[in-house]
């Protein structure tokens, strides 16, 4: 037994439609313009640094003062940098924070020990990070 649909009642029966052979290619390129933007993206946040740093060692000088000794290693060792090292207290908490200016010279890799004095007993030094963005009020000009 076959239904029959009243006629004019629903409009003629509609053959489903693949899509076009242009429409595939498009959606294609437009899914691979996507993933290479999220590729360059990805590359460009992740990728290794052009500068790096290592704390190497810290003196207790004194209840308000350590000396951390760091290492900074840029790709380009003419261009100036900046290192934020900072001290511990035994509990963890930060308890004295300082800029450290780095001209620009010769050697890709230079060590640098600097003064941070603190509000609390030091325990520890260590190296926040570097950056070869140096604020204008560390430069000299």
């Amino acid at each position: 037994m076959t239904r029959t649909l009243p006629p004019g009642r629903y409009g003629a029966a509609k053959k489903p439609t693949r899509p076009k052979r242009w429409q595939i290619w498009a959606l294609s390129a437009i899914v691979a313009a996507v993933g290479l933007t999220v590729a360059v993206f990805a590359f460009n946040r992740f990728n290794a640094s052009e500068i790096d740093s290592q704390a190497t060692s810290f003196d207790l000088v004194s209840d308000s003062q350590i000396d951390i000794t760091f290492t900074v290693t840029r790709e380009e060792p003419y261009r100036d940098a900046v290192c934020i090292i900072r001290s511990r207290s035994r509990d963890g908490s930060e308890t004295g924070r300082r800029e450290v200016y780095i001209a620009g010279g010769n050697d890709k890799t230079v060590k640098i020990t600097a003064p941070v004095y603190t509000s609390r007993p030091p325990a520890m030094g260590d190296i926040y990070g570097c950056s070869l963005d140096v604020p204008a009020y560390l430069t000299k000009g």
